[in-house]
């Protein structure tokens, strides 16, 4: 059973299905979503990359001397009680 909506949209969508004929089945194209994905995906990675830099920029990377991090470790496990 039809209703008159669905005749109503089946009538103003014919002239689609008929556009949709002519495309040629060898020949598809992404088309406008297809760029508006792209897109968005783009600048998220943009964003993403910018808010890393802003990130690394803030680390130190500055090591002290080997032997002394050997140091402050020692110190922390001599400061542990044991544990048996």
């Amino acid at each position: 059973m039809m209703t008159a909506t669905s005749t109503l949209a089946l009538t103003h969508a014919s002239p689609v299905f008929e556009l949709a004929k002519e495309v040629d089945d060898n020949k598809v194209t992404p088309g406008v979503l297809g760029f508006i994905v792209f897109a968005v995906i783009g600048a998220a990675v943009w964003l993403l990359m910018k808010s890393m830099t802003k990130h690394m920029k803030k680390v130190d990377f500055d090591e002290g001397p080997a032997d002394a991090s050997l140091d402050i470790v020692e110190q922390g496990r001599a400061a542990q009680p044991s544990s048996k």
